[in-house]
């Protein structure tokens, strides 16, 4: 049967390449089908790791080329990758007081604007003038942890921001200003929280007017900007709401992870449930409770009188049982941590996500088969990131390096026999050194202890206390000589920024910088 297989993918290999020498298939469309090949997702392997941080990294994202890797941690430092050297380019203080959640850089500014947000609240901005050095400042903060950022596509200016506090906020780096959009509240009522915890905001890529956000409820809303405005209710006015069917109602589960891809539909991925792939079709309009079942009004979104519940280009009149169900991605495990989730190809052809067992799973997107199940982490896997250009993703977890994923193994993986028990068994309890300064991880991770798996052929970490020795021998050095520095790609030569001083306060003050020894 394999053999068969082997030899039908072998035919439409030829088959392609000979209408892309004749010309029925263009240039462009010839890469993208070699970009998205099955194939090639099943020979993904560990390129190298890229080892920095002293502490959990939680966020990885690329530059608009794809060259630059930039990544946050626990140690409060943004460091900026040639991840294909694997080495360093520019590492600085963040300025957050508290660890950083998410780290992006802004697009058309040469990527010397990067717009940061952390546990501490803050929204800060970095920016690499030519000069040398690194200069941070506070743009703006909230009332709670701040998990993500949304920022425009195609704006060096504009930018979103949640938070646990339930606050939506636009900043604009020409004004270097905030402003409040609105806060999310819970469709039930609940006395013991006025607000609705969010973890999670994404823009759509194909419509930059529409925006959505999820956290503490099953529910994902979808808004229109340009029909959001703040009043003296602070009250959101949601587009559309998105939920599975099963789900409408349930107050047990919440939502860690939210994206759109280039066809404008919408990932979710619900804590201690599954991932599900919605379209504009399957939106239950305004008011869930109304448009899901025959609850009475009354059992509606309480919207308050100040806002204006007008139908969306989004909203569906369909009956709930009229729709076609979301597609949905099982067999990872989302329990433990705030893990976020992901579109991997050129045309977000297949779902990726982290999983508490210390995996990276990969779907099949149009029919939701499991294809790979990587191990990516010692503990828990949060973040993959897929490369905007090429056919390889960076990820991290509890542990404090990123690994780089390209298809270069000679033989395809497959699935591992004893995938049930890998899931159950391989979460377990992680802990730092007591002399680690990473004051908030207890209330980032929370991590549930249990019986170590036997799944662990490809684990070659050691314990913490060992890994730590590791670190401190590495050449890299020690993180202060890595600061300011960043390095020119036109002639390969590092050149030192300059050394300004300060303190690194919210006055917008330079680190201190000095050179990497390669």
């Amino acid at each position: 049967m394999s053999n068969k297989r082997a030899r039908i993918d072998a035919d439409k290999a030829i088959v392609g390449v000979w209408k892309r020498e004749v010309g029925d298939v263009s240039t462009r469309d010839f890469a993208h089908r070699l970009a998205a090949s099955e194939d090639l997702v099943l020979r993904l392997e560990i390129l190298r790791k890229l080892e920095k941080h002293r502490g959990c990294v939680n966020t990885v994202s690329f530059n608009a080329s794809g060259d630059i890797l930039v990544t946050g941690s626990d140690d409060r430092k943004i460091l900026l990758w040639d991840w294909e050297m694997g080495r360093v380019k520019l590492s600085f203080d963040s300025g957050h007081s508290n660890n950083v959640f998410q780290a992006k850089f802004m697009p058309y500014t040469d990527d010397r604007t990067i717009v940061t947000c952390a546990a501490d609240g803050q929204v800060r901005l970095a920016q690499i003038p030519d000069r040398g050095g690194v200069e941070t400042s506070l743009l703006g903060s909230h009332a709670a942890r701040a998990h993500k950022l949304a920022i425009e596509p195609g704006s060096p200016y504009s930018f979103y921001t949640s938070a646990e506090d339930g606050l939506v906020q636009h900043f604009d780096l020409r004004t270097k200003s905030a402003t409040k959009l609105f806060t999310c509240h819970s469709i039930h009522h609940r006395r013991y929280h006025p607000y609705l915890q969010l973890n999670a905001i994404t823009i759509n890529p194909r419509n930059p007017n529409f925006f959505a956000v999820a956290g503490g409820d099953a529910y994902t809303r979808l808004y229109d900007i340009r029909k959001t405005t703040w009043n003296s209710s602070g009250c959101d006015q949601p587009a559309d709401f998105f939920c599975p069917d099963h789900l409408v109602g349930d107050e047990q589960v919440g939502i860690t992870g939210l994206t759109f891809s280039d066809q404008s539909e919408l990932l979710v991925s619900y804590n201690d449930e599954q991932i599900y792939l919605f379209t504009k079709e399957m939106g239950l309009g305004h008011s869930p409770a109304t448009s899901s079942s025959s609850s009475s009004s009354s059992e509606a979104l309480e919207a308050g009188p100040d806002c204006d519940d007008s139908p969306e280009m989004y909203r569906s009149d369909v009956n709930a049982d009229e729709k076609s169900r979301p597609q949905v991605y099982k067999g990872h495990r989302n329990q433990e941590t705030v893990k976020g989730v992901s579109f991997f190809g050129p045309r977000c052809e297949y779902v990726a996500s982290g999983s508490d067992c210390g995996n990276i799973f990969i779907w099949r997107k149009k029919d939701g088969e499991l294809l790979r199940v990587m191990r990516g982490d010692r503990d828990v896997v949060n973040c993959i990131e897929s490369h905007p250009h090429t056919t390889m993703m960076a990820s991290s977890g509890i542990e404090s390096d990123i690994k780089i994923w390209t298809p270069k193994a000679l033989e395809k993986a497959t699935l591992p026999p004893n995938l049930e028990e890998v899931v159950k068994h391989r979460s377990r309890f992680f802990s730092y050194d007591s002399n680690d300064d990473l004051s908030s991880l207890d209330d980032e991770y929370i991590i549930y202890s249990s019986e170590d798996g036997d799944y662990n052929e490809n684990d070659d970490n050691d314990s913490d206390g060992d890994e730590e020795e590791e670190e401190g021998s590495a050449d890299s050095g020690d993180d202060d000589e890595n600061e300011g520095v960043y390095e020119d790609d036109d002639n390969g030569d590092a050149s030192d920024l300059e050394n300004d001083g300060g303190n690194n306060g919210d006055d917008g003050s330079i680190p201190d910088a000095a050179a990497v020894d390669d």
